[in-house]
């Protein structure tokens, strides 16, 4: 069934298979992508890993590492039907590119290591693919390894995925003598000589009765989710091939199960039958829902129709030598060389240049794409990740991919003054490429800070700058991205906005509570919202649109907290009173009043500092086990679980990520360079050592190692008024006792009192 690519023209819908290879790191989705291309002709040299020629990590730090950094789309041919395959990186740094790739993807192939099963990332990925609905089949790899056992890699994806697996091959041979499996729909041996040749046998007799019994499991497993099965097997106490052919695709494509199959990519033993299944079980264009976008506000479908009004969605920007290539998935319609499209979230309209066919770094000219094909564009001079192309008669805006949060920062500069232009525009153009990274300039300390999703991630970001734009850079500790919140709030804190030079002044008067959201169960830093604002005046004191510009005060006091400068969450805001004046009175006096107000509030508060958190999965030998617990001690971890696998143990624990830098070394170091560990972002949590307003941890590890804020100040009072409008002193301040009660009397704008 091997085909030359280039002598087969556009496929239609109905022969289009659009999907991605999951998997956690070194589960072998690469080499499975390999074989794939070459047992379909796509290439006619079979690529390795570890000798760096394999055609989906092209990248000249793939090679070097070893990984997938980059996602890349390959394209291939087979038995009549186009599969667009997009080979996605394992390891968690770069699970934006996992993000972005499920977003155009119709299914996915998950691969599994027989050894060690569902591994931490293998279990994220497949979260993902979960909340974007992608059909998924199970390809379990490496069953040629000592240890390989099927049930157990089987056992694991029901018990940690939480689905329920259909396995439709029993191995042949185990661990070294692994030599090709029964196929339990037809009954039939599959064999795989070891030159790679492939042929189909009958049934050996010494696995007759367990292949007997397994297809009589898969029967009766299929038969409780799918109701014709059902049918047939109450009916004829068992379930044709047909009949289970049928039954397995309407459960993949439900998600109700997924079809499980095994092999050795390594050694090209199970990707023929893996090619059937992707054809047989995984949908096409036409089998999914139609694309929905909005146009000004109002939702519409797009069909995955040639004939229908163009609209596609970019996912990925890379920058070549020879231009600037924009990879995007055609929902619907047809584009052909020449055309004008209009980019409709930034309204601006686009010339296409010229319709790549991608093959990784390798590309392939075509005259036209239609609804189905993922392709390259060159011309487009703007269009980002995320952005919707579309006909302009026909405007549509679909939803982009979720873009996550950076957690990592590290400040770069040009070590020579003359490179600083040409850093910017790198740094620029890398940020174009990459959505999960950011690039700012800290007002106070005027450096350039890069931020994103880990240590990683931000070296390899680095590393591409030195090597792409022949760049020498300078390079700063990596910081994590803290926040602050409210441990205890205040109470009928009173701010009065007075301004008049002349002409029209300003005046606002406003009385807030704050508190913290955790303790009313609205949720904040931990995955809840994290500003809440309400009003409660009554009597139109405070009219409405003087309200909403109070909470857009507010908004902007949350940029920066008092204990260091950074962003605010988890707290809640009431507004309780407030007074306005007839001329004076505006929404920006207002908004002034809010931000200056919660400002105060904030200072008078009990702040708590917060630092993100990684859940840690460490896989280590088992002589090695105290040394790796006593280092994660020193990190300040939680051990929350340890299991014993096959001479190893996995520890999972909870670690501040401003700890994990350095970590892979120092593992690496302790465990003779055999142990090994995947994190995940999980969030916030308090920060050790309460610090003073103004400062920050003195200790680097605890946190960043320089404050924004300035030296420690002493703390300033504010006045507070009750609800009876008595004036109460902060504590310890003059005249009288603490709580010492004023008559009412007119409040400058701003008053404070030093202790």
């Amino acid at each position: 069934m091997r085909t030359e690519l280039h002598r087969q023209p556009t496929s239609p819908p109905t022969d289009v298979r659009n999907l991605g290879i999951l998997a956690h790191v070194d589960a072998g989705k690469t080499t499975v992508t390999e074989r794939i291309l070459y047992l379909t002709g796509a290439v006619h040299k079979q690529g390795e890993v570890h000798d760096g020629t394999t055609v989906t990590d092209f990248d000249s730090q793939e090679r070097d590492r070893g990984i997938t950094i980059f996602a890349a789309a390959v394209s291939c041919l087979w038995d009549g039907h186009r599969i667009n395959l997009i080979d996605t990186p394992g390891h968690v740094d770069f699970s934006d590119e996992v993000e972005r790739s499920l977003r155009v993807l119709d299914g996915a192939i998950a691969v599994f290591d027989a050894v060690a099963g569902v591994e931490p990332q293998s279990e994220s990925v497949w979260r993902q693919a979960d909340r974007h609905g992608v059909p998924r089949i199970a390809f379990v790899n490496k069953l040629d390894r000592a240890g390989a056992d099927l049930d157990t890699a089987v056992a694991s994806i029901r018990d940690r995925l939480h689905t329920v697996p259909l396995v439709v091959q029993l191995p042949i041979g185990s661990e070294d003598g692994f030599g090709g499996v029964v196929d339990l729909l037809r009954m039939r041996a599959l064999l795989w000589a070891d030159d790679g040749t492939f042929e189909e046998g009958r049934l050996p007799d010494a696995l007759r009765e367990e292949a007997l019994r397994r297809r009589r499991l898969l029967e009766e497993t299929v038969a409780e989710l799918h109701p014709a099965a059902l049918e047939e097997f109450c009916a004829e106490s068992s379930v044709s091939e047909q009949t289970l052919r049928a039954a397995l695709r309407d459960l993949t494509r439900t998600g109700e199960g997924v079809v499980v199959l095994c092999g050795s990519a390594y050694r090209n033993r199970g990707i023929e039958p893996l090619l059937e299944a992707v054809v047989a079980y995984l949908p096409s264009p036409l089998d999914v829902p139609p694309v929905r976008g909005t146009l000004d506000g109002a939702v519409q479908e797009r069909p995955a129709d040639p004939a229908a009004p163009f609209a596609a969605l970019v996912f990925k920007v890379n920058s070549t030598a020879t231009g600037r290539l924009t990879c995007l998935r055609v929902y619907s319609g047809t584009i052909r060389k020449g055309d004008t499209v209009l980019d409709a979230g930034a309204r601006r309209h686009e010339r296409v240049g010229r319709i790549l066919r991608v093959q990784a770094g390798r590309h392939t000219d075509v005259d036209t794409a239609v609804a189905g094909d993922i392709v390259a564009v060159i011309g487009l001079k703007a269009a980002r990740a995320g952005a919707t192309l579309c006909a302009p008669a026909a405007p549509l805006v679909l939803e982009p991919p979720n873009a996550a949060d950076p957690v990592v920062s590290v400040a770069v500069e040009a070590r020579r003054r003359t490179d600083t232009e040409r850093l910017v525009t790198a740094l620029a153009r890398l940020v174009e490429e990459d959505p999960s990274l950011a690039v700012r300039t800290d007002p106070e300390t005027g450096q350039t800070v890069l931020s994103g999703m880990g240590e990683l991630h931000l070296e390899v970001a680095v590393e591409k700058i030195r090597r792409a734009h022949e760049l020498e850079i300078g390079v700063g500790r990596p910081q994590v991205a803290y926040r602050e919140t409210v441990a205890r709030g205040v109470s009928g804190l009173v701010y009065r906005h007075v301004k008049q030079d002349g002409g029209a002044g300003q005046f606002a008067h406003v009385v807030i509570d704050t508190e913290p959201l955790g303790a009313t169960g609205d949720g904040g830093a931990d995955g809840g919202p994290d500003f809440v604002f309400r009003s409660t005046v009554v009597g139109g004191r405070v009219p409405q649109e003087y309200v909403r510009a109070v909470e857009a005060g507010c908004r902007d006091a949350l940029a920066e907290g008092p204990l260091g400068g950074h962003p605010v969450t988890g707290l809640r805001v009431t507004l309780t009173d407030g007074a306005t004046h007839s001329k004076d009175s505006s929404e920006m006096a207002f908004r002034t009043a809010g931000r200056f107000a919660l400002r105060e509030a904030l200072r008078a508060s009990a702040m708590v500092l917060l630092e993100p958190v990684a859940e840690v999965t460490v896989t280590v030998p088992d002589d090695a086990v105290g040394g790796v617990l006593g280092d994660l001690a020193a990190r300040r971890g939680r051990v929350s679980g340890s299991t014993a696998r096959a001479g190893t143990a996995v520890i999972t624990a909870t670690v501040p990520l401003a700890e994990l830098f350095g970590y892979a070394t120092r593992l690496r170091s302790r465990t003779q360079g055999r142990g090994t560990f995947t994190t995940r972002p999980t969030g916030y949590a308090p920060a050790p050592n309460p610090v003073s307003p103004g400062q920050r941890p003195g200790d680097d590890r605890a946190g960043p190692s320089r404050s924004r804020a300035g030296p420690a100040r002493p703390h300033r009072g504010v006045l507070r008024m009750r609800r009876d409008h008595t004036v109460v002193l902060p504590r310890g301040c003059a005249p009288g006792r603490p709580g010492h009660s004023l008559e009412r009397q007119p409040l400058r704008a701003g008053f404070e009192m030093e202790h």
